[in-house]
């Protein structure tokens, strides 16, 4: 399977865009754990990094980017551009990482 460009610009060195095919999108939920919690909670008494929590949101990109990539593939893409992440509270304990981008064909 040829490996999908992904681009945070709106273009891709030495390839023009022949076709836009439209927003594509992906998405995850993730909810904390509360035994991590309280590690997190004592964590935040010594300062430092919360390794657990940096560990759950890269899963969570990567799946978002998954995702993404499996949507446009179904619209038979070779690229993505104009990638962006946002990241939303849903829920006390569960954020939403979406990625979003637009799926183009191109040609060398």
């Amino acid at each position: 399977m040829k490996q999908m460009i992904i681009a945070t610009c709106d273009h891709v060195a030495g390839h023009e865009i022949t076709e836009t095919l439209g927003i594509v999108r992906g998405n995850t939920i993730r909810a904390r754990h509360v035994g991590r919690d309280i590690l997190a909670s004592l964590r935040n008494l010594v300062g430092g990094e919360l390794h657990d929590y940096t560990k759950l949101m890269a899963e969570a990109r990567e799946q978002s980017i998954d995702r993404m990539i499996d949507e446009a593939r179904s619209l038979g893409a070779d690229a993505i551009i104009g990638m962006r992440f946002s990241t939303s509270v849903v829920a006390t304990s569960a954020a939403e990482i979406l990625v979003y981008g637009t799926a183009v064909k191109l040609a060398k």
